[in-house]
């Protein structure tokens, strides 16, 4: 398989991941920031992003390659995605553009809420990462 870019925003960034997923987070291969555009709502756990190519408004992330297929399923199963079965799906994994903080764009496969945000609020400037305080880690005993 060809190594596949994943656009990252929500609790899959790094420092911001559940344990469970680390090893997961670990082995993607950061490229950089990047932006989305559309808006960005929290709901509460985790955040939704729901894209809009005219907004004005864009979705802070990490572009990452995914160097194996297992990596992006253990992704797809995270976000409760089932390929099999988009319409029961949380969030659906599909491809959008995206650009990098040098300006370059890119086609990356993101994770978007399936559904209606209703009264949950929109995460100021996109940036959830900003909006919440590193998960703490123990140190690591290696």
């Amino acid at each position: 398989m060809m190594s596949e870019l994943v656009f990252l925003y929500g609790t899959l960034i790094p420092g911001q991941e559940p344990a469970e997923m680390t090893p997961v987070v670990r082995r993607l291969r950061r490229m950089g920031p990047a932006r989305v555009k559309g808006r960005l709502y929290d709901f509460g756990e985790y955040p939704g992003a729901i894209l809009d190519d005219s907004s004005d408004s864009s979705i802070a992330g990490q572009v990452f390659e995914v160097p194996d297929k297992d990596l992006l399923t253990s992704l797809d199963d995270y976000e409760r995605f089932d390929p099999e079965d988009r319409a029961g799906s949380l969030f659906v994994r599909v491809r959008c553009p995206v650009t990098l903080a040098d300006g370059r764009k890119l086609e990356c496969w993101i994770y978007v809420y399936d559904g209606d945000p209703g009264r949950a609020p929109v995460v100021v400037g996109g940036d959830y990462a900003r909006s919440r305080p590193p998960r703490s880690t123990p140190p690591s005993h290696r």
